[in-house]
């Protein structure tokens, strides 16, 4: 059953072309697609104008259904049974648990295992496993697979599973060379290592694995710059599994063609768009769609996508998918508009912060917005709160307050959340 790297991209048509018949006709048996897909003919959907007569399925779509109607609608009954439940990663609304049948479990360890090779991890490596372990799939599976590809764990999990400082202590006792985790929350334990007087950029860590959240060049940078590593982002989602990692940084996720099909398409017209143009991603599952068959998944995701280069190694048959860092995510403040992307990447590009929070506040019958920063130890409070007050002004408009904390304040705050909540709105 396991799923040998394919070594061309003919070879990866050819499973394509298979696997999306079976697809559609996994979801043909669904009462969700009654009707649906009456009008799509099997024998032509290599053809891409049949291929787009399948409906596009998006997250508003599911959240219109009731629990029993997902799990006896849209839900199938494997012939091998349930194996466990996956956690849906949506930020808002009731979250779906996705089953996983038995065999969904075996391709999807597949697709988690191959990111270890992707991003240069030989065997022999060892891994401290700092996501959330339990009904969100991302910890859990990347440390089982490890083994497969000969590395060791340890499950520490998150901080609310095993407390920061005790995180530090293994990584210095332990020696992994591999840390994976959220990329704020790397952050985090750098932070909380510096205030202890502890440099993890001297540590046995060489690479850092992230998946989850977005990874902008700004927190990139942090990040090898404080832990000494090279750092290579990953990239899935519950309704698939993982799909791909970076084999250079920046570059672009490497997304497993033979497991998922991709289509980057234009947000209004859902036509496809060219290279390199940001469109938005839709993902049909081709091996873990035992239970639940999505088809023309609309993650939310704006991409661009790329060939990718011929010859680079075994992983240069996929093609370059990359985040276009795009998000509906902002604060409105007196009649301005603060993208959270954006105001991330402008704080992490400031080497006197450690870390920060931002927050909208009602003083005085105005909208504040109160940055709640970390220094780095050697930066003087007073001139870099006034520096961030000036810089902010002319970047974007507004005077924040500034609010200077002990170290390691944020990283107490945070590890107890599966992602960081970095943007609060706390207006009365």
């Amino acid at each position: 059953m396991p799923l040998a790297l394919p070594n061309t991209r003919a070879e990866i048509a050819t499973i394509q072309k298979d696997r999306k018949r079976h697809a559609v006709a996994q979801a043909k048996r669904a009462p969700f697609y009654a009707g649906k897909l009456d009008h799509v003919d099997l024998d032509r959907l290599d053809e891409p104008e049949e291929w787009r007569k399948i409906p596009i399925l998006d997250k508003d779509m599911l959240r219109r259904l009731s629990d029993g109607d997902f799990y006896n609608s849209f839900c199938l009954t494997p012939q091998d049974g349930i194996a466990e439940f996956w956690r849906s990663g949506g930020a808002t609304g009731a979250p779906l648990f996705y089953p996983r049948s038995f065999t969904d479990i075996r391709y999807a360890m597949e697709g988690f295992a191959r990111i270890y090779r992707c991003a240069g991890c030989p065997q022999g490596g060892r891994a401290h496993v700092s996501f959330p372990l339990g009904i969100h799939p991302v910890g859990q599976m990347l440390a089982r697979c490890a083994s497969d590809v000969g590395i060791a764990v340890n499950w520490a999990g998150s901080g609310t599973t095993t407390p920061s400082v005790m995180q530090i202590e293994l990584i210095s006792r332990l020696k992994p060379t591999i840390w994976m985790g959220m990329s704020s929350y790397g952050l985090h334990l750098a932070n909380l290592a510096e205030a202890r007087g502890l440099d993890l950029a001297a540590s046995s860590v060489k690479t850092i694995l992230c998946s989850a959240e977005p990874l902008s060049d700004a927190k990139r940078a942090k990040l090898a710059r404080q832990w000494g590593a090279q750092v290579r982002d990953t990239f899935g989602m519950t309704e698939a599994g993982m799909m791909g990692a970076e084999d250079a940084a920046g570059g672009g996720f490497r997304v497993w063609t033979d497991m998922f099909l991709i289509e980057v398409l234009d947000p209004e017209t859902n036509a496809p768009v060219a290279e390199g143009e940001v469109g938005s991603l839709v993902v049909t599952p081709l091996w873990t769609n035992n239970v639940t068959p999505f088809l023309r998944w609309s993650s939310g995701d704006l991409v661009t996508w790329h060939e990718g280069a011929d010859g680079d190694g075994p992983f240069s048959v996929f093609p370059l998918v990359k985040h276009a860092h795009r998000t509906t995510g902002f604060f409105k403040v007196r009649g301005i508009n603060l993208n959270h992307s954006e105001f991330e990447d402008f704080m992490f590009r400031d080497l006197a912060v450690n870390d920060f929070k931002a927050e909208l506040v009602s003083a005085r019958d105005l909208d504040v917005l109160r940055l709640s920063v970390e220094l780095r130890q050697e930066a003087s409070p007073s001139a870099a709160a006034e520096s961030l007050r000036t810089s902010v002004r002319d970047t974007f408009g507004l005077t924040p307050e500034v609010v200077v904390l002990d170290g390691g304040s944020l990283a107490k705050e945070f590890e107890a959340s599966v992602k960081t909540p970095r943007f609060v709105d706390r207006r009365q």
